[in-house]
């Protein structure tokens, strides 16, 4: 009798190895929110760690934003584009008492945009602010119209997408799962994790269930042994 309920202990174990990875899995969506960069001069773009309406650019800076479907910060995706600050600016001749931002703004791909939607093509934009201007200000100065959701994340740029703001999908594409706000979204008012998450593994529900389940199934085998 002890081969069997050997067999039937390996078995639950299994069982509930094999639920955590599939709850991983079933949990590994994305969202599709507008993420905010800081160039370091045109060579590459870093995941801007405050929100746009935090951030106080200096004269010359270049930033980006970019709309896309991504699970979190590591894997949020850049804009395509990283021109250095002349290069957007050339035209815009320097004024007293005014300072120049360079912006890059990126709508992403097909594939990231919402059903029946069509993003527009990527552009630049030299904004002329105020000295103490937020990069959310410059951006108002160059972009209108802008979306803003209650918790002062960032949902449209230039009317795009006409609706939604950080709203989970099933995967890399496709229609909406649910409606979260992507509060972690550097865009928004944050630097963290898309959703609040670690990158879409498996909740403490999940992981309580499957404990509860070990527990059941290392029970039913002691009272199998104890009536033998």
């Amino acid at each position: 009798m002890r081969r069997p309920l050997r067999t039937a202990a390996v078995l639950l174990l299994v069982g509930a190895v094999l639920a955590v990875l599939g709850a991983g899995s079933a949990q590994a969506a994305g969202y599709r929110y507008w993420s905010f960069w800081d160039s370091d001069g045109g060579k590459s773009w870093t995941y801007a760690t405050q929100g746009p309406s935090v951030v106080r650019p200096d004269d010359g800076a270049v930033q980006g934003f970019r709309f896309s479907v991504s699970a979190d910060s590591q894997d949020s995706a850049q804009p395509r584009r990283a021109p250095g600050f002349g290069a957007v600016c050339a035209d815009t001749p320097a004024k007293d008492g005014l300072k120049r931002v360079a912006l890059v703004i990126d709508p992403g791909t097909a594939e990231d945009a919402p059903d029946g939607e069509k993003p527009p093509a990527p552009r630049t934009a030299c904004a002329q602010v105020a000295p103490d201007a937020s990069t959310a200000e410059a951006l108002a100065s160059v972009a209108k119209p802008l979306r803003y959701d209650s918790a002062a994340m960032l949902c449209a740029i230039s009317g795009y997408p006409r609706s939604g703001c950080g709203e989970q999908v099933d995967g890399r594409s496709g229609g909406p799962e649910s409606s979260v706000p992507a509060t972690a979204s550097a865009s928004g008012a944050g630097g963290a994790t898309a959703g609040g998450s670690d990158g879409g593994g498996p909740s403490v529900g999940v992981l309580t269930g499957v404990g509860a389940v070990l527990v059941l199934g290392v029970a039913a085998v002691l009272q199998a042994r104890r009536r033998r």
